[in-house]
């Protein structure tokens, strides 16, 4: 088993070579736990409970997923299965969908002798994509927010309020929100990042919260509802945010709870950055609001909370009257009209159809 103290990617092949491994977040930031991935099962249960989360950390664990089905049983009717048992495990993240997509692609037509091998070099090959593509991202971030500072005094940090964990923990490595942060911080440059909490399962709190304090990065917790109040005060310079889909249009659904920070940054001329790679694109939809299906979780979320007693012990409390109705929405939908700008692994651009379109010119031909 891997030591979890020497981990910097949020997932891994075992030491037996063909089962995965992965940092279970839902012990952070308690404990750093490593699960392993043995089936197809076991990647779609890691992925509706939340031990893997993030769009693109969720396509490259559903590749895997593939890949450990097809060991098992490498026919036609074992991919048609494994591909609908992981297809449904998220459904508002695009990069699900485009990776099992990709998966299919490579081992379909392959004699079934074939598909193990390919199936686990596709996946492998996602992984690498999907690393090399956030830290693109970052670099491009990076000239925003070295532009930002230019017009603020000498050395006074630079204040981005983020939400939910757009961090290396949704990814495999870098983040997407996070990965102009941390090559700021790497820099040098005079950074300050406010973590909202992001109730119901507080992702901001106890996973970008421990990713950023892990690197050094200056940060201080929030409660959501305390961003439109420190943006309206001039304490916030930038806002930067993660993606789960984004339309061919522009519009984007990220965590619950964006769409507020979006209309507060709009109302105080804030830049509002959403940061993503390609395979958050979904070129076939134009309306976020009508076509983005939006998953409903549990409502246990949000009528419990859990927390640490002491050091290490967890605990599951409620905060409602027993027996009260709750809704989960799990994410929200911001219009293209409320972000100033795209920071993608092609570089930065406006949220429209058109600036899409400038930096995705063979993927926007098929529109």
């Amino acid at each position: 088993m891997s030591d979890p103290k020497n981990t910097e990617r949020s997932l891994w092949l075992g030491p037996d070579g063909w089962s995965v491994e992965i940092i279970d977040q839902t012990k952070l930031p308690y404990e750093v736990a490593i699960a392993r991935l043995g089936s197809v099962e076991d990647a779609a249960r890691a992925i509706v409970t939340m031990q893997v989360r993030g769009a693109p950390l969720i396509g490259v664990t559903a590749a895997y997923g593939a890949a450990l089905a097809l060991r098992e049983d490498a026919s036609d009717e074992s991919l048609a299965a494994a591909d609908a048992l992981l297809r449904k495990t998220r459904p508002t993240a695009a990069n699900l969908g485009w990776a099992l997509d990709e998966m299919h692609a490579r081992v379909q037509p392959l004699a079934v002798c074939d598909r193990v091998s390919a199936a686990y070099e596709r996946a492998a090959e996602l992984v690498e994509e999907d690393v090399a593509a956030n830290r693109a991202i970052g670099e491009h971030g990076l000239r925003v927010l070295r532009s930002l500072l230019e017009t603020k005094k000498p050395g006074a940090p630079l204040q981005i309020l983020t939400h939910c964990n757009a961090g290396r923990l949704a990814t495999v490595d870098w983040g997407t929100a996070t990965a102009p942060i941390y090559l700021a911080h790497q820099s040098g440059l005079p950074i300050h990042v406010w973590v909202s909490e992001t109730r119901p399962r507080n992702q901001g709190a106890a996973l970008t919260a421990w990713e950023l304090g892990e690197r050094g990065v200056p940060l201080t917790v929030i409660a959501d509802n305390a961003a439109g109040h420190l943006i309206q005060r001039g304490a916030v310079d930038i806002v930067i945010v993660g993606a789960d889909r984004v339309t061919a249009g522009g519009d984007v659904a990220n965590k619950v709870g964006t769409y507020l920070k979006a209309l507060a940054a709009n109302a105080h001329q804030v830049p509002f950055y959403v940061a993503f790679p390609e395979t958050t694109i979904d070129w076939k939809i134009q309306d976020g609001i009508a076509e983005i299906p939006i998953e409903q979780r549990d409502a246990r979320e949000v009528t419990h909370v859990t927390g640490a007693v002491g050091r290490s012990k967890r605990a599951e409390v409620r905060v409602t009257p027993e027996h009260t109705a709750a809704r989960n929405d799990a994410f929200d939908v911001t219009p293209a009209r409320f972000v100033t700008g795209f920071i993608t692994d092609r570089g930065v651009c406006g949220a429209s159809a058109a600036g899409l379109k400038q930096l995705f010119p063979d993927a926007a031909i098929n529109l």
